[in-house]
């Protein structure tokens, strides 16, 4: 024991009786969200304003930071393994270099929307694609599935960032937000409209 943890009376086993921390603080990632996030009406005056690009850069670059943070290790150093992590943040850094022009993120009635995956349905084993805890390693997991498969799952806390910058899937690319196509025109029937000019 070192003079501080006699001094503070901390012994080596109160140390390491913390859990680590799933995942970083995205305070500053979210705070920095809102300078881009025009999606809602009433925290923006401007209807039609768009986003400044450095604030849509450093709210990519945010994230990058923090999901390498929860890697542990910088994205290039993959030892030449598929890391979705490694995807996600390389794909933000991207973004962060050459900015859209507007935020294509999904709304927060989407993500409240999102299908609920009960704590019974969950095996000990499963795990989030993004953190890799597993599931249930938590107390009181918030699991969501993706609609684009029922094998989706993910802790909120770790796709809900993806999903406020990036309305895609992270394991297959899918884009979460189907436009609503138009129904089709019905088809007339000719023999009806034959019969009422006869």
């Amino acid at each position: 024991m070192s003079g501080y943890e006699v001094e503070h009376n901390i012994s080596a086993k109160e140390e390491t009786a913390q859990p680590p921390h799933r995942r970083p603080d995205l305070s500053t990632f979210f705070s920095q969200l809102e300078l881009v996030d025009t999606s809602d009406p009433q925290a923006h005056t401007n209807a039609n304003a768009l986003p400044q690009p450095e604030n849509m850069a450093a709210a990519f670059r945010l994230l990058a930071n923090a999901f390498e943070m929860m890697r542990g290790r910088p994205a290039d150093d993959s030892g030449g393994e598929n890391d979705l992590l490694a995807n996600m943040i390389e794909v933000l850094r991207q973004n962060a270099d050459d900015p859209p022009a507007e935020l294509k993120g999904c709304p927060d009635s989407f993500l409240d929307e999102l299908e609920r995956v009960p704590n019974k349905s969950l095996k000990p084993t499963d795990t989030c694609p993004i953190c890799v805890n597993p599931f249930l390693e938590d107390n009181y997991p918030l699991v969501v599935q993706l609609p684009c498969h029922k094998d989706h799952f993910f802790d909120l806390d770790c796709i809900r960032p993806w999903l406020k910058l990036n309305s895609t899937c992270p394991l297959d690319r899918k884009e979460l937000l189907k436009k609503k196509q138009p129904p089709p025109p019905p088809v007339e029937d000719e023999e009806d409209y034959d019969d009422m000019y006869a």
